[in-house]
C-alpha cells in the first residue's frame, strides 16, 4: 500500500530529530501523558448509558483514545436522543466534560456568548489545569480560546484545522484569526492541516484523514473492482442539507441533464434546515421521481450508497478543507464531481472532474459527459480508487502516534 502523505513527514523527520545538532543521540524519551483534553466545538449526547457524536468525529476520536490512558472532552452536551447520524464512542476511556453551548446569528445569541464568557474561560481553564496533553480542534469559537489558554497549561498541545486552510472568499474575520494564532509562536505546537502549503512555519503538519477502517478500506476497493456505469446514472449526494452545499444547484442540474436526455438518479443522503425547501424544489422541477431523499444515516449505513453510485456531487464552493465524502467514494470507485477550491484539486487531478464554478449547467455537462461515454471515464474511476484506498483509521492511529512522539518525545503506540 502507498504510504501517506502524513506519513511521509513522519519518515522525513524521523532522521533528523533523532540527533541534536551536535550529532549526538537525542534525550532520553519522556513519560507518556496520561490524560488528554480535547477541546471541541462539536455538540455531544449522552443519552440510555452512552456518549454520541457527529459520526466521523466520533470515530477519529476513537483513534485518539486508543493513544492515551485516558481522554476527556470539554464540549457542549446534550441529554437528549442523538441524531440519525450520531454514533456512540466505542472506547471506554473517554468521558466528558460538558461546557456551555454558545453560538448563534441573532444578536440575543451573540449577547449571550459574550455575556457567558468568562464562564467559559473559567471552565476551559480549569479543564486544562488537570490535563497531560491538550488537543484543539477548529474552526471553532470554542477552539479560539483554547489556543489562547493552552499554552499556560501544557507544553504538549496539538491543534486540528479542519477547515479550508488557505481561506475562502466571504471567510469571517474570526476564523482567519484562528490561524493567524495557530501559526504563531504563541501556540508554538503542531498544527494538522489539510493539504501542502508554502511558507508556513514548522508547526502547520501536512495531514489526510480517513472515517473508513481497513476492513471497509477492502470492502470499497472490492466495490470499485466490480463496478461499472450503467443506464440510469446513479449519482449522490452526502452532506449536509444547509445552504452552503448548494444541493439546489445539483437539483437545477438534473433538470437540465434530463432535459438533454440523460437518465439519471439521483439519491440525497442527510438532512438539515434545507430539506423541505429542496423536497419543494424537486417538485417544482418536476424531477421529484427521479430523487430519493434519504436523511441522515449512521457512517457505516452511509457508506452502503457509496456502492450503489455511479458518481458523486459536491457542489459547496468553500469551507470543504478535506471532503471526506470525496475520498470515500473515490474509494468505491464513483467518479466524483466538485469545485476547485480547498483540497479538491489535489483529490480529483487527473482522478475526476473539477468544475470552475459549480454552476447547474456546469454540473450537468459533467453527468452528461459521464453518461454518454461511460467508458472513457473506466481508467479515471480505477484510479481514484487506488489513490482513495491509500487512508483508513488505522493509518491515521499510526500517524498520529508518529507525529505526537516525535514532536514531545514521548512513545506513544500507534499499533
Amino acid at each position: 500500500m502507498e504510504i501517506s502523505t502524513e506519513q511521509m513527514e513522519v519518515k522525513r523527520a524521523t532522521a533528523k530529530e533523532n540527533y541534536n545538532v551536535s550529532g549526538k543521540r537525542a534525550a532520553a524519551i519522556d513519560a507518556a501523558p496520561e490524560r488528554l483534553l480535547v477541546v471541541s466545538h462539536v455538540v455531544h449526547y449522552e443519552h440510555a448509558g452512552r456518549l454520541y457524536a457527529y459520526g466521523a468525529y466520533a470515530r477519529e476520536i476513537d483513534i485518539w483514545a486508543d493513544l492515551f490512558p485516558k481522554v476527556v472532552i470539554a464540549a457542549p452536551c446534550r441529554r437528549e436522543v442523538p441524531p440519525d447520524d450520531a454514533l456512540a464512542f466505542t472506547r471506554r476511556n473517554i468521558s466528558i466534560d460538558p461546557i456551555i453551548e454558545t453560538g448563534g446569528k441573532t444578536r440575543g445569541a451573540k449577547l449571550r456568548q459574550v455575556l457567558l464568557l468568562p464562564v467559559l474561560v473559567w471552565h476551559l481553564a480549569r479543564s486544562m489545569r488537570g490535563a497531560d496533553a491538550i488537543h484543539v480542534r477548529f474552526p471553532a469559537n470554542v477552539g479560539f480560546l483554547g489556543v489562547l489558554l493552552a499554552p499556560l497549561f501544557s507544553p504538549r498541545r496539538v491543534a486540528k484545522y479542519a477547515g479550508q486552510w488557505n481561506g475562502y472568499a466571504g471567510e469571517r474575520w474570526v476564523v482567519r484569526a484562528q490561524r493567524a494564532l495557530l501559526r504563531s509562536r504563541w501556540w508554538g505546537a503542531p498544527v494538522t492541516v489539510y493539504g501542502e502549503w508554502e511558507n508556513e512555519p514548522e508547526q502547520i503538519v501536512p495531514f489526510f484523514t480517513s472515517m473508513m477502517t481497513g476492513e471497509q478500506v477492502e470492502r470499497a476497493a472490492e466495490v470499485a473492482a466490480q463496478k461499472r456505469l450503467t443506464t440510469p446514472l446513479r449519482v449522490l449526494f452526502s452532506g449536509r442539507l444547509a445552504p452552503e452545499k448548494r444541493v439546489g444547484a445539483l437539483l437545477d442540474a438534473v433538470k437540465i441533464a434530463v432535459a438533454n436526455g440523460v437518465e439519471l438518479e439521483l439519491s440525497i443522503v442527510g438532512d438539515g434546515t434545507e430539506r423541505a425547501a429542496l423536497e419543494s424544489q424537486a417538485a417544482q422541477l418536476g424531477i421529484e421521481h427521479r430523487i430519493r431523499f434519504i436523511g441522515a444515516l449512521p457512517f457505516d449505513e452511509s457508506l452502503r450508497w457509496n456502492e450503489w453510485a455511479h458518481c458523486l456531487v459536491l457542489p459547496s464552493t468553500n469551507c470543504e478543507g478535506w471532503p471526506k465524502v470525496v475520498a470515500e467514494a473515490m474509494c468505491y470507485g464513483s467518479i466524483c464531481i466538485a469545485v476547485d477550491h480547498g483540497q479538491v484539486a489535489a483529490m480529483l487531478q487527473d482522478r475526476g472532474i473539477m468544475l470552475e464554478h459549480g454552476t447547474p449547467v456546469e454540473i450537468a455537462a459533467a453527468l452528461q459527459s459521464i453518461a454518454a461515454r461511460p467508458e472513457e471515464f473506466e481508467a479515471m474511476r480505477r484510479a481514484a480508487s487506488i489513490w482513495a484506498c491509500r487512508y483508513s483509521l488505522e493509518g491515521l492511529r499510526q500517524a498520529l502516534a508518529d507525529l505526537l512522539s516525535r514532536r514531545w518525545n514521548v512513545s506513544l503506540k500507534g499499533n
